[in-house]
């Protein structure tokens, strides 16, 4: 019982100096909130001041690339990939055909394949046809 008493006493003492009894519990969510706040604000301007000078160092080694490539009269990898189409296209970079595409020409072949056997066997049905004539004369 003593124990609990000294803790009392103690507890009371030490609320006093963090300066709680807890009835400032709307003061402490306003500060809070306010803190958050600032903090918040302090996030966004380190960002956008990180995103200001990460854009004046792209300005300055764009402005930099550029006078090497003046120098030494480069073009812009832009202006090279404008012109490889004009050129005779690559095989490997060629516009993949679909599973309908492939299908329809696999079809086609089989057309393809199909008439040249059936104009296969017409011409030898005609040869066979004129060598039996031709050994069978009707009188």
């Amino acid at each position: 019982m003593a124990a609990f008493i000294a803790k009392q006493m103690v507890g009371n003492q030490l609320s006093a100096v963090k300066g709680g009894d807890g009835g400032d519990d709307g003061d402490d969510k306003e500060k809070a909130e306010e803190e958050e706040r600032e903090r918040q604000e302090a996030i966004r301007e380190a960002e956008d001041r990180r995103k200001e000078k990460h854009r004046k160092m792209e300005e300055e080694r764009e402005k930099m690339r550029q006078d090497i490539r003046d120098k030494y009269n480069i073009k812009k990898k832009e202006e090279i990939v404008e012109a490889a189409p004009q050129e005779e296209p690559n095989p490997l970079m060629r516009k993949k055909k679909t599973p309908e595409e492939l299908a329809a020409e696999a079809e086609q072949e089989e057309l393809d394949d199909f008439t040249k056997l059936k104009n296969q066997i017409e011409t030898q049905v005609n040869e066979l046809k004129t060598q039996i004539e031709g050994k069978c004369v009707m009188q």
